[in-house]
């Protein structure tokens, strides 16, 4: 891999990620980008050649939080800084790997030296690199929870504070927040989706001439960096001076009355939550002034800024696909734009380099053959559905029908205490949460046990020679803290799809109830899986993915009919979790089972499905059957198979958290009795 970064200018179509980030470096005020798409569709390209085209960033000489000569922190670690002379840098592209630790993230606090000391020895994270520039982080909705915190507060401070036993740090931490992210991966949290101030879907052009163009140019960058950026540097030139005089001209642009009626009323038809989407169509539509080289804002600056400042903010569940009705949206725009504005003969000054439209579009440098096309469907999990899976079961499949409304479920929860990735969901020892006690550390301290570690070094004041009123403490005394938060899990659903289930009202419950696991899954950050049974065979509808949204889709287009393969199902569900165990051995398993506890499809099956569900209770895997037998008669096989399992049994309305069954229907449950 090449460190010569791919020209902005040279990435081929993806108008609207070129432009939202161009406004974004005209106006940093817009708050940032979330580009959404497939894999292989030029995101991290675009988004890393943008550093080069940004301006020079004057600083304060030596200091490691970039403070501007003008106006530098008061509060500044390396300060206060005396009036002097400033030096430049470039603009820079901080990256936050995935799984970067805390430390890494605000900084790192010496705390053996802040207590031995008084001495706060701060060593600066990423947060600080990042301070006056772009912080990009790539699969931005795989982000750990902790380090997403840490981000909402600073962006939401414009500072970061690091705080060890109450020795604390602060300093200025404003940035550019630029991520990217395929949706089959899963969702982004709604709190950080909300700080992105712009959003754009992308996907790979289906136009075979703009293909061609694509792969000729990258691999001509791969045979000669240095020639292929040379022979692009007039245009990144130009779109680089173009951006300065857009900067330039952005406080001379007006944003009058009836283009503020017109965000306004945009914001309140798409019932948008709070006031941060007007505010930032208001700066959006700006920008696209500005870089079209006007000063007066027009109803197509409003229309664009509508179209990538609100998607995202339409979500209303994790399965909802962003976008936007653009029919409605120029309805509401003629119904409160400004007549006295509609001239139909406008011809504003262009501008450099660009046509003078509200839509601002960036450039086409160089050839551009073909157009985008951007009516591609996106690929499942982006809210698109995919086609029904071929039939298994013959005769008697029946079509699929719609899932009734969700609604809160029980908590579900592992047994014992994990050490998986931090969720919401089960029991774990974790980076964050309530002390349980303390041990010596492994590696760098990260957060100290101040009573435990007075402990072990009070009795040795005196052989180390403590003469003040200082405490004398050495490496060996210091003392990890170990808490205990909440894990999630790999909730992997095994779904009956036979003709026992196929009546219409029963199958539209069942998928209810299992959408409605799939919503808590989701906020509590656990991966998920769907393998489903019916006629002869099981099949893994989905594998264990974080995107609960495209297990959504799958379950949404589930038909069912034919036998009841039970002991296929439980069978194909072990075969998951045990190629899981290999690839994360720290998430621990929760299996839901929804079926009614029949078994008639292949030979022997009920004696085989009692193999299978030993096989789970022989592992001590968690699980949960939701018995969605119905009728006056029931046989309680759901409760026979629960007790295969080792785990428990819950019935459609005992899974709701608003039913009046009573008790609380947890899996943990089974651990009390597996004890006993």
């Amino acid at each position: 891999m090449t460190s010569t970064p791919f020209p902005f200018t040279a990435v081929v179509g993806q108008d609207d990620l070129r432009l939202a980030l161009l406004l974004n470096a005209v106006s940093p005020a817009v708050g940032g980008v979330l580009v959404r798409g497939e894999k292989g569709t030029a995101k991290s390209t675009a988004v890393r050649a943008l550093s080069a085209l940004l301006p020079a960033v004057a600083v304060v000489p030596g200091c490691r939080f970039s403070c501007s000569p003008e106006s530098p922190d008061p509060g500044c670690p390396d300060g206060p800084h005396e009036p002097g002379t400033a030096t430049e840098r470039p603009s820079r592209m901080v990256e936050l790997p995935v799984g970067a630790s805390e430390d890494r993230l605000v900084g790192a606090l010496d705390i053996e030296r802040a207590l031995a000391e008084g001495v706060k020895a701060f060593e600066p994270g990423l947060l600080a690199d990042a301070h006056r520039g772009i912080l990009y982080v790539d699969e931005v909705n795989l982000l750990h929870d902790h380090l997403v915190d840490l981000l909402l507060d600073a962006a939401a401070m414009g500072a970061s504070y690091v705080e060890r036993e109450g020795v604390s740090v602060r300093h200025a931490s404003k940035f550019l927040l630029v991520g990217t992210m395929n949706p089959e991966e899963g969702e982004l949290r709604p709190q950080l989706l909300d700080r992105f101030g712009l959003t754009v879907e992308v996907s790979a052009s289906r136009e075979p001439d703009q293909r061609v163009e694509v792969v000729r140019r990258r691999l001509a960058h791969d045979d000669d960096p240095a020639g292929f950026v040379a022979r692009w540097a007039d245009e990144e030139a130009a779109v680089r001076a173009r951006i300065v005089a857009a900067r330039e001209l952005l406080p001379s642009v007006a944003l009058g009355d009836a283009a503020l009626r017109q965000i306004a009323a945009t914001c309140a038809a798409f019932e948008v939550d709070g006031m941060r989407a007007d505010i930032v169509m208001a700066r959006t539509a700006t920008a696209l002034a500005a870089w079209a080289g006007r000063t007066d804002v027009l109803a197509e600056d409003v229309r664009q800024a509508a179209l990538l400042a609100l998607p995202h903010r339409r979500r209303r569940n994790p399965f909802d696909a962003p976008g936007l009705d653009e029919d409605k949206l120029d309805e509401t725009l003629e119904e409160f734009g400004d007549q006295g504005d509609d001239d139909p003969d406008p011809d504003p000054d262009p501008g450099p380099e660009g046509p003078g439209g509200g839509g601002g579009r960036p450039p086409e440098e160089g050839p551009q053959p073909g157009a985008d096309d951007a009516s591609v469907p996106p690929e499942a999990g982006t809210g698109e559905e995919p086609a029904p899976a071929p039939a298994q079961g013959g005769a008697g499949e029946r079509s699929a029908v719609r899932a009734a409304e969700p609604f809160r479920t029980k908590v579900l929860s592992v047994p014992g205490l994990g050490e998986g990735a931090a969720g919401r969901r089960s029991r774990a020892r974790t980076e964050h949460g309530r002390t349980t006690g303390a041990r010596r550390p492994r590696g760098a301290l990260t957060k100290l046990h101040l009573a435990a570690t007075v402990q072990a070094a009070a009795p040795h004041q005196r052989e180390r020679g403590r003469a003040g009123r200082g405490l004398v403490v050495r490496r060996d005394d210091l003392r990890q803290a170990t808490r205990e938060g909440r894990e999630g899990n790999l909730v992997l659903f095994v779904v009956d799809a036979s003709g026992s289930m196929a009546a219409r009202q029963r199958m539209s419950a069942v998928k209810g109830a299992v959408l409605s696991l799939l919503l808590d899954a989701y906020q509590r950050r656990d991966k998920v899986g769907l393998v489903t049974f019916r006629g002869s065979a099981a099949d893994v509808a989905l594998p264990p993915t974080s995107s609960v949204d495209a297990a959504a889709v799958r379950l949404e287009s589930l038909p069912t009919g034919g036998r009841t393969p039970l002991a296929a199902g439980l069978l194909k569900a072990h075969e998951v979790l045990r190629v899981e165990r290999l690839r994360d051995p720290a998430r621990r398993a929760l299996v839901v089972v929804v079926t009614d506890g029949r078994a008639t499809g292949g030979v022997e099956p009920v004696a085989m499905a009692g193999r299978a569900a030993r096989l789970f209770a022989a592992e001590g895997t968690a699980s949960v059957v939701v018995d969605c037998e119905s009728g006056p008669i029931r046989l309680g096989l759901a409760g026979q198979l629960a007790g295969e399992l080792g785990g428990t049994a819950v019935t459609l309305d005992e899974l709701r958290a608003d039913s009046i069954a009573g008790l609380v229907k947890d899996v943990r449950d089974t651990g009390t009795r597996r004890a006993a």
